[in-house]
């Protein structure tokens, strides 16, 4: 297949070796046979959502937030209507707030969503930051990556994590994290995600399948790195929930 993979703002919204996203998944799309072209939106470019077969923004500072939003607030009726379709799209760190109702900022002006989705985010001066441990529906393995936010994230009815073992959820400590609706994913954890969390690449490359109503290659090229890499994260952070609990 011919796979088109949209990323939008990757300067404003870079922070944390999110670029890395997109490179994993394209290196995992390419390894099934397809041909993956990697499109990039700059703030004031035109680009056409039509027909593209993922989405894609990180994580940025608030600032590089809000000056993202500014731009993607024009495509909200075509990004709506994509993943109402079944199109597979990833929000990672701040991005995910984009996808709310409202953004509140630390000063207490509010900034309208594309409201994708009905939950707000009201942003604070105290920063969230630490390592993350959960559970998710989407596999059995854990979830793992890092948190560096400083929103509170309310009303999320269907989350990507349906709870922590360690860290700061999306209003809570040790709560549910993320949001998750058709092929839409998105989280405030970094790492990046997809590199950290070789099984949600998994989901997502299948959501990608999926939409284009074609079965997966029922051989995978593994990446024996990602693997190792994610035993050994999973395993440490296991173990200091464990010694948590003591």
């Amino acid at each position: 297949m011919e796979l088109r993979l949209i990323h939008f703002y990757p300067d404003l919204m870079g922070l944390y070796g999110s670029y890395a996203n997109v490179s994993v998944l394209k290196r995992s799309l390419e390894g099934l046979g397809n041909t993956v072209t990697v499109e990039t939106v700059l703030p004031g470019q035109e680009a056409d959502l039509e027909g593209a077969d993922f989405l894609y923004m990180g994580a940025g500072t608030e600032r590089s937030q809000l000056a993202a939003l500014a731009d993607f607030t024009r495509y909200g009726d075509a990004v709506r209507a994509l993943a109402e379709n079944g199109t597979a799209m990833l929000f990672a760190g701040t991005a995910m707030e984009l996808l709310g109702k409202t953004i509140t900022d630390a000063s207490g002006k509010e900034h309208p969503g594309i409201a994708l989705a009905d939950f707000t985010s009201v942003q604070g001066t105290r920063r969230i930051v630490g390592d993350v441990y959960g559970k998710t529906d989407i596999c059995p393995q854990a979830v793992v990556g890092f948190m560096n936010k400083c929103a509170v994230i309310s009303g999320v009815t269907a989350p990507l994590l349906t709870g922590l073992e360690l860290g700061f959820g999306n209003e809570a400590e040790r709560g549910s994290e993320g949001f998750h609706w058709k092929n839409v994913f998105a989280s405030e954890l970094t790492g990046p995600i997809l590199v950290k969390n070789p099984r949600l690449l998994d989901a997502v490359v299948s959501a990608i399948y999926q939409h284009r109503n074609t079965p997966l290659p029922q051989e995978r090229p593994a990446d024996p790195w990602a693997e190792a890499g994610y035993a050994i994260t999973e395993e440490q952070l296991r173990l200091r929930c464990q010694g948590n609990q003591k």
